[in-house]
């Protein structure tokens, strides 16, 4: 199995978009590549590759679907609900279709239905994932405040590579400390990783409920 996660950000701003390539071996996930400011063609053509290899598994930090009328989807909501308990900020589950999201949720909408079109010779899976509760959700209580933090300090990003690195993330350099982006594409990958691979399961999952919301959505 190959798993991709990928941070996307909006469709000009290629620079912030990351995305990194697993293979599990065993109960661990050895990291293969790692590459930013991607096109969607730039995408296309890694997933392409890696979908010649092996079973494709891919978590996307993007909204994949939004909801007619506007606001919060019903998972949106749920989502939210979940990592408050954890101790974490509701603001960090935004509605998909809010002025400062709609572009990403445009590309997130784009990419995953151009993905569904490739021409791949073994199965892909997408799932929507949302990286800061994948973290939160396998931290301790009283390490919570590492989640709120990584965005803006290094040293809260220094601590959740290693936390991705005992979930069974191997290989991982510490450059993607230098940027949230990075963690962010690497926890995308860990949350597709625990929805899809037995004997693991996701923290949290709110199904897909086609046609308007086709992918489960997951931490």
């Amino acid at each position: 199995m190959r798993v991709i996660g990928i941070d996307l950000s909006g469709p000009r701003n290629h620079k912030d978009t990351v995305l990194a390539i697993f293979k599990q071996e065993g109960r661990h996930l050895q990291l293969i590549k790692w590459a930013n400011n991607l096109s969607d063609q730039d995408i296309l053509r890694e997933v392409f590759e890696q979908s010649q290899l092996d079973e494709l598994v891919i978590g996307i930090d993007a909204p994949l679907s939004y909801e007619d009328g506007g606001g919060d989807r019903k998972s949106d909501r749920e989502l939210r609900k979940f990592i408050v308990n954890l101790g974490m900020k509701s603001g960090s589950i935004m509605p998909p279709t809010l002025n400062r999201m709609v572009y990403l949720t445009l590309r997130g909408i784009k990419l995953s239905r151009e993905i569904e079109n490739l021409n791949a010779a073994y199965s892909i899976s997408l799932v929507e994932v949302h990286p800061g509760a994948v973290i939160g959700s396998r931290l301790s209580k009283q390490n919570i405040e590492y989640v709120l933090a990584y965005k803006q300090e290094q040293s809260a990003r220094s601590y959740i590579r290693n936390c991705l690195v005992e979930q069974g993330l191997t290989q991982l350099p510490i450059e993607i400390e230098a940027e949230s982006h990075s963690i962010d594409a690497c926890a995308a990958a860990l949350g597709a990783w625990h929805w899809k691979a037995s004997p693991y399961e996701a923290k949290w999952i709110y199904p897909a409920c086609p046609p308007l919301h086709p992918y489960d959505y997951c931490c």
